[in-house]
């Protein structure tokens, strides 16, 4: 049977997500997206749940695509056709981004690392981003000439405001948490050794 990509954990009314791939500093693969889609589901339609926890195990919260992942990975052979990203936004990102935006309880980001690209933006999307002190947010998609998916280019004006936006998404800089909790991209930043309590009190309340 092969490793859970995605953990889930369960204390009292409070269901805590992990994304589970830690070696890879918890990058999306598909894989990875039709486990964490189905959780949120099952999450959303469970009466018992009335708060989200979605975090990574490791050392990483999310670092974004996995560009080895087959289904971005581009085709070697010469003269092949190129993948068309466009369809991989419309088919995996998209709809967890607009699970994550409806669902029926609040959704907390317990952000433990770096969440770079698609991963900084999936934190954003929930409702709270709780932060420890080492973590940080990076919008990495010009590095790779793309602009932000994942929801950031609707994210990121209405959080910071159009200036910020444009210089955090155009830079690509790194954004340490206690900067982006100054700026208001996140709501609070812990010390590293706090963030599952305070993440677990903040769900409680």
């Amino acid at each position: 049977m092969s490793e859970l990509l995605v953990l889930v954990g369960n204390a009292g009314a409070v269901r805590t997500l992990s994304l589970n791939r830690p070696a890879a500093l918890n990058s999306f693969t598909s894989e990875l997206h039709a486990e964490l889609l189905a959780a949120l589901e099952a999450a959303a339609a469970d009466a018992e749940v009335r708060c989200v926890v979605l975090t990574g195990a490791g050392r990483a919260f999310c670092a974004g695509q996995d560009l080895a992942d087959p289904m971005v990975a581009p085709d070697t052979t010469p003269g092949a056709t190129p993948k068309d990203l466009g369809h991989v936004i419309e088919k995996l990102y998209g709809p967890l981004v607009k699970r994550i935006r409806s669902m029926p309880v609040p959704v907390i980001a317990a952000v433990n690392g770096v969440a770079a690209g698609a991963g900084a933006n999936l934190a954003l999307c929930c409702d709270l981003v709780l932060a420890a002190r080492s973590a940080s947010f990076i919008q990495a998609f010009t590095k790779i000439g793309l602009v932000p998916d994942t929801g950031g280019t609707w994210l990121l004006p209405r959080l910071v405001g159009p200036a910020r936006a444009l210089g955090i998404a155009m830079l690509g800089d790194k954004l340490p948490a206690e900067e982006a909790a100054r700026i208001g991209l996140i709501w609070q930043v812990v010390d590293d050794a706090a963030l599952a309590d305070a993440a677990a009190a903040l769900a409680g309340r």
